[in-house]
């Protein structure tokens, strides 16, 4: 029968390319950063707020801790361009060109590095609907393009950052949850939705759950690669 598909030859669904990010909804959170203290419509516990109330980024940035907003937690959120290639059969690598981030999706079990770093440790799993999973051994080859499929992404092991970035955190036991499934309009136009849900026993009172989109390119067009700013 020949040996099992690997992830990348598995994959029922397209996610490399460019992509710029489409800003449809929360564009004042996103577009520029919130005044100190602004935790609308955020599950933050009373420490969480402690935390954000005391946010400053001129300390941040002489900590050399500038990239706060930028990890795991947090990125997907900034307005940007992401690149998603393959690093190698079992892993796909996610680029952001703000703050010039790097994401691995190992598709198995992640192997966390021996200490917790700005994107985590990432688990992939391609996800079919109607509870259809494989972890890359070919039982999603089968259905190419099937409506609902998805990347499922599980990252723990993140170095304790922002994920609204006027310095609301989440801290180092926090684990995210995120769903990768692209969608197709009659013009052709492609997107991919991205679904997290962020949890953190330390600073949330209960989960933080949202959806953002990014257009494909044709190119890398635009691609601007920018250091992080704790402004």
């Amino acid at each position: 029968r020949g040996a099992p598909a690997t992830p990348q030859a598995a994959a029922p669904i397209d996610l490399t390319g460019y992509w710029v990010s489409l800003v449809t909804d929360d564009w004042r959170w996103r577009m520029v950063t919130p005044p100190k203290g602004d935790v609308l419509y955020l599950p933050v516990n009373d420490e969480g707020k402690k935390v954000a109330d005391a946010w400053d980024p001129a300390k941040d940035e002489a900590a050399g801790e500038a990239c706060r907003a930028y990890g795991a937690g947090g990125i997907m959120h900034l307005p940007g361009r992401l690149h998603i290639t393959w690093d190698n059969d079992t892993t796909l690598k996610l680029e952001t060109d703000t703050g010039q981030q790097t994401r691995l999706f190992a598709f198995g079990a992640a192997k966390p590095s021996a200490d917790a770093t700005w994107q985590g440790s990432s688990a992939a799993t391609w996800e079919l609907p109607a509870g259809g999973r494989g972890r890359g051994r070919g039982a999603a080859a089968a259905s190419p393009g099937r409506p609902g499929t998805s990347l499922r992404v599980e990252t723990t092991h993140m170095r304790p950052g922002y994920y609204r970035r006027n310095g609301v955190p989440y801290g180092a036991n926090a684990r995210m949850t995120e769903w990768f499934t692209t969608v197709s309009e009659p013009d052709g136009t492609t997107s991919v939705l991205v679904t997290k849900i962020l949890e953190d026993p330390q600073y949330m009172n209960g989960p933080y759950v949202r959806t953002v989109q990014f257009k494909k390119q044709a190119d890398a067009n635009g691609w601007n690669p920018t250091p992080c700013s704790a402004r």
